[in-house]
């Protein structure tokens, strides 16, 4: 009997799930977002930094770690979020699209991170379709939610609440932290919906960025030439597919009257102005691209106001000190470069999503990492942060060396992506490979049976395709080795 107990003991460990606590087993808040691109968080310094600061944001940065090339491995919000919580890919945790319906039976971090005596909470947008499980508390969005007066799928219960939905999730983070067991280490994933369209700002920030006019990007008028034919079969374009609800021409959510009457006041005489203006070609664009950009931004400002009221709480509830505080999005955005407003390709802006963490007196302060990581890497590093061992399937590697300043020997030096989800927004299926310095991309559909190859140093815009230059012939086919190995090494059928 006595073997038998030692036997289990051991494997539990091994598979890193140990029931047992850690006194230096640090608080673990997790805040995630969605659709946030890089450029639109000032510690980045895009070019919106200085119009439109994210003093929040950055007070994680200064007082942690930025890392500049977190890549995710699917770039859309239902499969984002399952690599988070199992630590594989997609073809793996079964979660493809946004389309699948999640398998909550299968291992998840929060289920491991329960045995290792952790209380667990989820709040805000969940966003795959079936009940979280592995959770002490939940409340959730259903669906993508609304931006004003959510309803909160809570612990098997729909509760409803009234306000703006980025102010309600913080709320009711909050109102879990203080009601939560004090003697056990705790694990939150607090999960905005915003900034994802459509991007109806706070009541408080209707008129913010009225009086300027926000910098164009260089390629928003980009017509897709010098690229194979997939980036033309676009249907995310700022000009011709953004929709009447993205431009607050008609709205989403469903307002209290008194709402309503603020809301209606700030956007009617600015859409009526626009309709009897008939703008056409360039100038029509450009409406567009302002309206988009600035409530973009605006509920951007929102989360970035509602980060600080957790930081602050963290303060005053003296839990600073002992807890980890890490902040990403699902994927990344486009904030009108070549002319779109979404996200799924492969291309650089919807590849990278921002990563900031701090973990007083363990990351160094204004300290930034250049390497390639991933949000594979999550749920390995949740299960570190615990002293448990990442689980033996997960594909991801534990961030924690990083964090202390270290680079293992074996880390990764180049990054595998895979899109399944055919024909949302016209995205072809794809897959591909990047070092950070250049990148190949397979798009296998047979009306497109097409490759792109982008030198990222001398082309950091993805301009030109140089798949077909006999110059670089020798990078590709190395590109190529790669991209084979990483398909199998991540257990993907050719």
């Amino acid at each position: 009997m006595k073997s038998f107990l030692s036997l289990t003991i051991s494997l539990l460990f091994c598979s890193g799930t140990l029931n047992a606590t850690n006194k230096e087993q640090p608080n673990i808040l997790f805040i995630f977002t969605d659709d946030h691109a890089l450029n639109a968080i000032s510690a980045y310094g895009g070019p919106l930094a200085k119009i439109a600061p994210t003093p929040h944001l950055d007070r994680i940065a200064k007082e942690g770690m930025m890392f500049n090339h977190c890549l995710v491995t699917n770039s859309i919000c239902a499969p984002s979020r399952a690599v988070v919580l199992t630590g594989k890919y997609s073809h793996l945790n079964g979660q493809l699209t946004n389309k699948n319906v999640f398998d909550g039976s299968q291992q998840t971090v929060p289920k491991l991170l329960k045995k290792t005596g952790y209380q667990t909470a989820i709040v805000g947008k969940w966003h795959l379709k079936s009940t979280p499980t592995g959770f002490d508390h939940f409340e959730v969005l259903k669906g993508q939610g609304q931006y004003y007066n959510p309803m909160l799928f809570t612990n098997g219960k729909n509760t409803d609440h009234v306000g703006y939905t980025t102010d309600v999730i913080t709320d009711q983070a909050l109102t879990w932290l203080d009601q939560r067991d004090p003697d056990k280490p705790f694990f939150l994933m607090c999960q905005h919906k915003a900034p994802h369209g459509k991007w109806e700002p706070a009541l408080r920030h209707l008129h913010e960025f009225d009086d300027i006019e926000i910098p164009e990007p260089t390629t928003l008028f980009d017509d897709y030439s010098g690229r194979s034919p997939a980036s033309a079969q676009h249907k995310m374009g700022i000009a011709d597919h953004i929709g009447e609800k993205r431009l607050m021409l008609s709205y989403a959510s469903k307002f209290t009257p008194e709402q309503y009457k603020q809301f209606d006041n700030a956007f009617r005489p600015k859409n009526e102005a626009f309709i009897k203006a008939n703008l056409t070609g360039k100038d029509r664009t450009r409406w567009h691209y302002q309206r988009y950009i600035k409530n973009y931004l605006r509920c951007v400002k929102a989360v970035d106001e509602n980060i600080g009221r957790m930081l602050e709480y963290l303060d005053r509830k003296k839990l600073t000190k002992n807890t980890i505080v890490i902040y990403s999005s699902d994927q990344g955005f486009w904030l009108g470069e070549h002319g779109w407003f979404d996200k799924r390709w492969m291309y650089e802006e919807s590849l990278h999503t921002p990563l900031l963490v701090r973990w007083p007196n363990r990351v160094k302060p204004q300290s930034k990492n250049d390497l390639l990581v991933s949000n594979l890497d999550f749920a390995p590093t949740f299960l570190e942060l615990a002293g448990a061992k990442p689980a033996k399937d997960m594909q991801g590697e534990s961030l924690l060396p990083l964090f202390k300043g270290n680079t293992p020997k074996d880390w990764r030096k180049a990054h595998y992506y895979h899109y399944y989800e055919a024909g949302g927004h016209g995205v072809p299926i794809h897959y591909g490979v990047t070092d950070g310095k250049q990148k190949l991309i397979r798009f296998p559909d047979n009306t497109l049976n097409t490759w792109e190859f982008f030198d990222l140093q001398k082309d950091p815009m993805e301009m030109i395709n140089l798949y077909a230059k006999k110059s670089q012939t020798a990078n590709i086919e190395a590109m190529k080795k790669e991209l084979h190995r990483l398909r199998k090494l991540y257990k993907i059928e050719d």
